[in-house]
């Protein structure tokens, strides 16, 4: 289902987790839960990976991760500000060290003024900072998708890199 070199990667991040001592989680909008299948893909994931929200509906990234409706309404589901508070309430109310979250226009529909198809928002929230980007993906549907996941592993290990310095 992954390549080897996505299990690669998630692999990296696991164990930078795992040596770190740091727990994870995933809040996932347009990659519909891929993060996190991607990381508990691989064998004794559980030691690091805590849980995953998908939260595809704005009902849902209400309910499970506390975005106000009216943020939602303002700023439309595919937002910095939207993705942000999605990346720290997984944080928060998973009780873990770090948290990535993604929210974007999949396609083939779904594009506004403004947001093209393609267009993804990611954040990692720690307890120190919350960095949200956004990205202009090209392809398909499943090649943005795919470009999310990879994309937000790469953002995942920067954030550890940054703010968990290893101590041997």
């Amino acid at each position: 289902m992954f390549t080897d070199a996505q299990r690669q990667q998630a692999t990296d991040v696991l164990e930078h987790c795992r040596r770190k001592g740091l727990l994870m989680a995933t809040a996932e909008s347009c990659t519909g839960g891929l993060i996190g299948a991607l990381l508990t893909d691989i064998s004794g994931s559980s030691d690091v990976f805590e849980r995953g929200f998908t939260t595809y509906s704005y009902r849902s990234k209400t309910e499970l991760l506390g975005v106000e409706t009216s943020i939602l309404e303002q700023h439309g589901a595919v937002s910095e500000q939207v993705v942000t508070i999605m990346a720290q309430q997984a944080m928060l109310r998973s009780k873990v060290d770090i948290a990535v979250a993604v929210s974007g226009i999949a396609g083939p529909g779904g594009a506004v003024a403004g947001k093209p198809v393609g267009t993804v928002y990611i954040g990692v929230a720690t307890k120190q900072d919350t960095v949200v980007r956004r990205y202009q993906f090209d392809g398909d549907r499943t090649q943005v998708r795919i470009q999310t996941v990879e994309t937000a592993l790469t953002m995942l290990q920067d954030s550890l890199n940054r703010s968990f310095v290893y101590v041997a």
